[in-house]
């Protein structure tokens, strides 16, 4: 969305919020009970709406049935005063309204990083290319017709083949004169090539083109939308990236340790992620569990000599459990660290509690912090699951993150899914779409 077209929008959500409620005071200005009755229930109503479709999970459940009872009880109290199609009329324009009000503020340049600056718009590549896994997610890249894609967008497509090593193909491409390299794959291929594109300072693609896809959810990309993605290398938005590593090797999600790490071992886990891992987790966290050989040092400095889990992410995750799934941004220059220590048995039943509730964080034995190094030691190698990839690596396991190392393009649609904007509040998206309506940045 250009900057005319966003101001466009928030002129246009203004007014029409604006003629909803001039018109609903004008249909119950007669009745000293019903007006300020009517404008709050109007006002409710927007307010939930905008949570419904900000948030995820029962956050949204409870906010889209908070909205669908102000509308109804809405509808009720202007009968009286006015006919059915006039009201509907009324809650059609604070839907379209609440609808512009997101796109404004979801692709506002400014909500896309923490502090760094908005991302800046570059040029089409001159010479970019991408290189795909027809093989990852099941063969996503293969049945989207992708290579055909990037013959008809003038992209260089090189698929990898068997035996191939990605961060060779990755240095040929640039000293091929690459400027834009992508990566079509799952996310432990995203970071080998990300390691060369942070090396060799050229701009990079996240082609979703994996099973699960994190880093391309947590940088707005539509997971299911393979093809739409190579619009990044034509004109496009580009902003800095952080990058971790662990004993030198990057990654861009998270590393795990203990309980995820040998579930990721297991042979089940390729064909069925999900069902694998919770099935593993009454097992390893029930009566008679033991923690793994994972020995670090905590937030405030005590030393722990054994962990269920401990997971170190490329930035922080959301602090609660149900906003775990995402990174709000990936420039912050720091490490996210949690680690589940269990206690006895009566420990594991409190923590599985704690989860029910999606409140992990009132559990004793439940850390979490943001460090910019972090190390992990151990009696012989540890079992770890790198971007979801299965390795063993040699202890002490040092964590480090490099800051804005990695310029990353994207197509500027993406960012209307940033889960920023999961984040935000109400007084934040008040500001900016006026701010926007006024046609500053």
């Amino acid at each position: 969305m250009t900057t005319r077209a966003r101001r466009l929008a928030a002129l246009g959500a203004l007014l029409l919020l604006v003629v909803a409620v001039v018109a609903t005071v004008s249909a119950v200005i007669d009745s000293p009970w019903r007006l300020p009755v009517a404008v709050a229930l109007l006002a409710a109503a927007v307010l939930a709406m905008w949570f419904a479709v900000t948030r995820t999970g029962a956050r949204r459940l409870l906010a889209g049935l908070l909205a669908l009872i102000a509308v109804v009880a809405f509808v009720l109290v202007s009968l009286s005063s006015s006919g059915l199609v006039s009201i509907l009329f009324r809650v059609a324009l604070v839907l379209a309204a609440v609808a512009l009000i997101r796109d404004v503020v979801a692709h506002h340049p400014g909500l896309l990083g923490s502090d760094a600056p908005p991302p800046r718009t570059v040029p089409p590549a001159r010479h970019g290319v991408l290189i795909m896994n027809m093989k990852s997610g099941g063969g996503k890249a293969e049945r989207s017709g992708l290579e055909g894609h990037c013959r008809a967008r003038g992209i260089d497509g090189v698929v990898l083949q068997p035996g191939d090593d990605l961060v060779d193909l990755a240095e040929s491409a640039v000293n091929g004169g690459a400027d834009v390299i992508g990566m079509a794959g799952g996310d432990g291929s995203q970071a080998l090539v990300a390691s060369v594109a942070a090396r060799r300072d050229v701009a990079m693609v996240v082609v979703p083109a994996g099973t699960r896809n994190h880093l391309a959810l947590d940088l707005g990309l539509d997971r299911d939308d393979v093809v739409g993605a190579l619009d990044a290398f034509g004109e496009a938005v580009e902003q800095p990236m952080d990058l971790a590593e662990v004993n030198g090797r990057v990654f861009v999600n998270n590393v795990s340790l203990g309980l995820y790490a040998t579930i990721v071992r297991s042979p089940e886990y390729r064909a069925a992620k999900v069902d694998t891992a919770l099935g593993a987790l009454p097992a390893a966290l029930g009566p008679g569990s033991t923690p793994f050989d994972l020995r670090f040092t905590g937030p405030d400095g005590e030393p722990h000599l054994g962990a269920h889990v401990v997971q170190v992410s490329n930035n922080p995750y959301g602090r609660t459990a149900g906003a775990r799934t995402i990174r709000p941004h990936l420039d912050t220059g720091h490490l996210g660290v949690v680690a589940l220590v269990l206690d006895g048995d009566r420990a594991a039943g409190s923590f599985m509690a704690a989860i029910a509730v999606n409140r992990p964080e009132r559990f004793p034995g439940f850390l979490a912090w943001e460090p910019t190094t972090f190390q992990v030691d151990s009696e012989g190698e540890i079992d770890v699951g790198l971007d979801g990839e299965a390795l063993r690596m040699e202890t002490p396991l040092r964590f480090t993150v490099s800051p804005a190392v990695l310029r990353i393009r994207r197509a500027a649609w993406a960012t209307s899914r940033s889960p920023t904007l999961r984040e935000l509040s109400l007084r934040s998206t008040i500001h900016v779409v006026w701010q926007t309506a006024l046609g500053r940045t």
